[in-house]
């Protein structure tokens, strides 16, 4: 007969093996269908997130640092010079001078970046929408929460 410690490690293990399956699980819909959703503006989700990190009030007129945003978004920053660069070069974000160092730049979004990303709203509400549909209000700021929690988790290990 087994022990219940050693029964009960391997219900943990499974279950954590299960809720990070289904993470990988959702990460990966929301890559797909994001980028669907995205598809009159032939944007992926990462190219929504940084503009969605640019269009925040609190940096919208001033920008962001590259290490800002890498930070902000969990990004290396190999991976998101290659997002900037495409981002850049369609002319939706601006590498600007940064005005209490003029050594270094910030990103903003250029003028056609604001314009693109008023009109992404709509289906980004769409999507969000679709996605949510199944959680009431109260469920989501729960989830919101725990996944709060879950990071800060990843964040220590």
């Amino acid at each position: 007969m087994t022990s219940p410690a050693p029964r009960a490690e391997r219900i943990r293990f499974e279950v954590a093996n299960r809720l990070f399956f289904r993470l990988y699980q959702c990460s990966n819909l929301m890559h797909k269908n994001g980028t669907r959703h995205m598809g009159d503006f032939g944007a992926t989700t990462q190219q929504w997130a940084v503009l969605g990190a640019l269009a925040r009030p609190l940096v919208h007129e001033k920008g962001m640092s590259v290490k800002d945003l890498i930070e902000f978004l969990l990004l290396s920053r190999q991976n998101l010079t290659a997002v900037l660069d495409r981002l850049e070069a369609r002319e939706w974000i601006e590498r600007v001078k940064d005005p209490e160092d003029g050594r270094s730049r910030l990103i903003r979004l250029s003028a056609e970046g604001n314009r693109v990303w008023t009109s992404m709203q709509v289906p980004i509400e769409a999507f969000y929408a679709g996605a949510l549909t199944e959680l009431s209000d109260a469920e989501q700021v729960q989830l919101y929460q725990l996944l709060d929690r879950l990071k800060t988790g990843l964040e220590a290990v």
